[in-house]
């Protein structure tokens, strides 16, 4: 099964909420794929690079570059399709892109507005958690 993770998922997934942090060990696990794309890892290290977030990885003992290497390890990235402004964010059509080029099964994200267009090119946008229910009975 091949996902695309919104940045805030994998943001949420590095701090250690349990949802999120389950997506990246069924990646490490094999059982799911994670897909992004250039646009997505520079988002994620803006994110990840911001004050407060860094501060908190570092108190897990963790560097900006070592959690990106992390991620870049489990996901392949790709080169996004070309979609005309489908979201009300800009940064959520790189999200979309990125599903649609990478033909994948799930879109994960913790944003409401983008959760709220229920799916792009037939592809669901669910939450983490379920996400989660949807990948368990396969994996």
């Amino acid at each position: 099964m091949r996902l695309v993770l919104d940045t805030n998922v994998a943001v949420s997934a590095v701090l250690g909420s349990s949802a999120p942090t389950r997506l990246f060990e069924l990646a490490a696990e094999g059982a799911v794929d994670l897909v992004t794309s250039e646009a997505l890892l520079v988002e994620l290290a803006e994110v990840l690079d911001r004050e407060h977030i860094s501060r908190r990885l570092g108190s897990k003992h963790r560097s900006v570059p070592e959690v990106l290497a992390l991620y870049e390890a489990l996901a392949e990235s790709i080169v996004p399709a070309s979609i005309a402004r489908a979201a009300t964010d800009p940064d959520d059509d790189a999200v979309l892109a990125c599903a649609l080029a990478a033909s994948a099964d799930l879109i994960i994200s913790g944003d409401k507005r983008l959760r709220n267009l229920k799916s792009f090119h037939r592809i669901p946008i669910l939450s983490p958690a379920d996400a989660l229910t949807a990948i368990t009975p396969r994996t």
